[in-house]
């Protein structure tokens, strides 16, 4: 296995598809870091070189953000939006999902489990 920031990304896939087991890394940004560091795509990591990993390193570790420093700078953005008090902020607060969906029938990734009431009796 290679190991990019900090992540062993996989041997036997494409180069495209192997950089986006990194966070913060996707498909596109994957495919322009390849192609800024002169790597066919469609090339697996297994056929890659030390100086095309090398140089992969270097375009990733001075261009973007990734792994811890992106996964710290998200978590103090949600911080941000929970300290001010802002809508965004206290339903994050909550665990409810935050860009105008229903929360009536679905929403159950971000509320949990069903909680059961039970019926008041007359």
């Amino acid at each position: 296995m290679a190991r990019i920031a900090g992540v062993d990304i996989p041997r036997n896939k494409r180069g495209a598809i192997s950089l986006t087991y990194i966070y913060g890394v996707g498909r596109s940004r994957a495919v322009k870091i390849l192609t800024q560091a002169g790597v066919d795509a469609n090339k697996k990591v297994e056929e890659w070189n030390d100086e095309e990993v090398g140089e992969i390193r270097t375009i990733i570790g001075s261009t973007f953000k990734v792994e811890g420093e992106l996964r710290t700078e998200t978590q103090s953005d949600i911080k941000r939006l929970m300290d001010i008090g802002c809508y965004r902020g206290i339903r994050h607060r909550n665990g409810l999902p935050l860009r105008g969906q229903r929360t009536k029938n679905n929403s159950r990734t971000r509320k949990g489990r069903r909680k059961t009431v039970a019926n008041k009796k007359q």
